[in-house]
């Protein structure tokens, strides 16, 4: 259940960290060329062809390779250099706003041209922004990590403002190649801006995490994390929700008689009301419980977008905008907070990426979708179902809880003495089983099943492949927990990974067993025989 909001502060603290802060505007800097670079894009596919289809492809065009490459790129932010790969993100949409730039002034540009250009940036900004997610907790102390993601979430919404402001002018004064150039410039500089930061060293006595592996755990934990699953079905709902407004809205422009400079003013509107939220968030969460924000703001949305798809008026559409871009800020800044809170150090740009990936998933199927249903409708309709949908999915999983309060449950833990550890002539050597007995009277055991559900997740989510509880056929009082760990190595690492919510679930383990010793654990490495 929702826990009670916390008082409210100010939105500006986490700027007060030197780091934060210039790392922020880095980020700042990268949004500014990401939205000019999709208003660009879109607005010069809208040139190109007047299909519904092919415009709103340019959304999936720039959101699939998120969905695609997301969690490669966090079990890749979690093993390497975070600081060399977030340059080396920025390095690649450099070089590919340059192409773009010059195929736009060599004329060759078309549909698929264009099309593949936006998945090879799209491309870029997949694998930076799980590592930006997971550095920015390394920033900022955890009372400020909320308003730290804010302030993201702001300068997001700020350069969707500036971004098409620029663009739009670009675009109008010197044309749609100059917006591209100018690009690639901005993230050459924050290229430069970035390099700047030098990170504490993350030390470890073990070795690195393999690649698959580590993807593997990332997926398990948010398997076994019902906090992190219910953001990811929420992220999922709302962005297939909200990308039918963003993919169509170059069409809007253009039923309301206008060309690019309306398409950009309604941008713009849409992060008026964005920034204007961000003002206001920290008094909002503390008097608002988050899945209910989650369930207002989508409405909110939903309204906002039909207005504006069936208003005839310029003006009027611009001013309903507004809260639209209010209720985007308000459900993101949520849900990634909530995620955050959800996540453990080790695993939190693979979780980070995950939570990117339904955002991008639920926007990329969006997007296709609904300009299919525009193609054979019209925006309006489009915008009304899209909504009406949008709204059914965040119902049908309203059950599913989170919560954007930290606890200390994800705190990590000290492993404790006389749990193994792995010696570098075994350390590869698998797969390591272990056993603990525990003796439960039969009046607990209704207790001890359920804790035990607790605790496989807990096994399991710090990066066990297998889990199972056996009860004794001629004793029913004796149980026996076993679980399966891929080596030594994996042993030792998820005991590294322990919190304090692990050391609970022991403890009530423990204050059920009623026998005169404490649970026998016993470990097991697998023998190869040949036949």
């Amino acid at each position: 259940m929702d826990l009670p909001p916390r008082p409210a502060a100010s939105a500006w603290g986490p700027l007060r960290h030197r780091i934060f802060r210039m790392l922020w505007l880095a980020w700042l800097t990268a949004n500014v060329c990401m939205w000019m670079n999709e208003l660009a894009a879109a607005w010069l596919m809208s040139t190109l062809s007047n299909d519904p289809v092919l415009v709103a492809l340019v959304r999936t065009a720039a959101t699939l390779p998120a969905f695609l490459l997301a969690l490669p790129s966090g079990a890749m932010a979690d093993i390497v250099d975070r600081r060399r790969w977030f340059i080396a993100t920025q390095l690649w949409v450099t070089v590919v706003a340059t192409l773009l730039a010059a195929a736009v002034w060599a004329g060759i540009i078309g549909p698929t041209v264009l099309l593949v250009f936006v998945l090879a940036y799209g491309a870029g900004l997949a694998l930076r922004w799980p590592v930006y997610s997971a550095i920015v907790p390394e920033l900022v102390p955890k009372e400020d990590l909320a308003r730290a993601v804010a302030l993201n979430g702001l300068a997001a919404n700020a350069a969707r403002t500036i971004g098409p402001m620029v663009a739009g002018a670009l675009m109008a004064w010197l044309g749609t190649g100059w917006v591209f150039a100018l690009n690639a410039v901005l993230s050459l500089a924050s290229a430069a801006v970035i390099g700047q930061w030098r990170p504490a060293p993350r030390t470890s006595t073990l070795p690195v995490e393999r690649f698959f592996g580590a993807m593997r755990v990332g997926l398990r934990y948010a398997a076994q994390s019902p906090p992190l699953r219910a953001v990811l079905w929420h992220s999922f709902a709302f962005s297939l929700q909200t990308t039918a407004l963003l993919a169509l809205l170059p069409l809007v422009a253009k039923s309301l008689g206008g060309g690019e400079t309306t398409y950009t003013l309604l941008m713009a509107s849409m992060s008026i009301g964005a920034v204007g939220a961000a003002m206001v968030l920290p008094r909002w969460r503390s008097r608002i419980r988050p899945r209910s924000m989650v369930h207002a703001c989508a409405t909110v949305y939903a309204a906002s977008a039909m207005t504006t798809a069936y208003v005839a008026n310029t003006p009027i559409a611009l001013v309903a905008m507004i809260p639209s871009g209010a209720a985007w800020m308000a459900v993101s800044n949520v849900l990634a907070t909530s995620a955050q809170f959800a996540l453990q150090d080790w695993v939190r740009a693979r979780g980070m990426s995950m939570y990117l990936m339904t955002i991008m998933g639920g926007s990329a199927a969006g997007a296709a979708l609904w300009g299919i249903v525009a193609r054979y409708t019209d925006v309006p309709i489009t915008l009304a179902i899209s909504s009406v949908v949008g709204l059914a999915l965040l119902w049908a999983i309203r059950h599913q809880h989170f919560s954007d309060n930290p606890t200390d449950e994800m705190k990590p833990l000290d492993p404790a003495a006389e749990w193994a550890t792995y010696s570098t002539s075994t350390a590869q050597v698998g797969p390591v089983m272990v056993t603990i007995e525990y003796l439960i009277d039969p009046g607990d055991s209704s207790e001890f099943a359920e804790l035990m559900q607790h605790s496989r997740r807990a096994r399991l989510r710090g990066g066990a492949l297998s889990w199972g509880l056996l009860q004794m056929v001629d004793d029913p009082c004796r149980y026996v927990e076993y679980f399966v760990d891929e080596n030594w190595v994996e042993q030792t690492r998820r005991h590294q990974r322990l919190t304090k919510g692990d050391a609970q679930l022991r403890t009530r383990r423990r204050s059920l067993h009623r026998g005169t010793v404490p649970p026998r654990v016993t470990r097991y490495v697998m023998q190869t025989t040949r036949g």
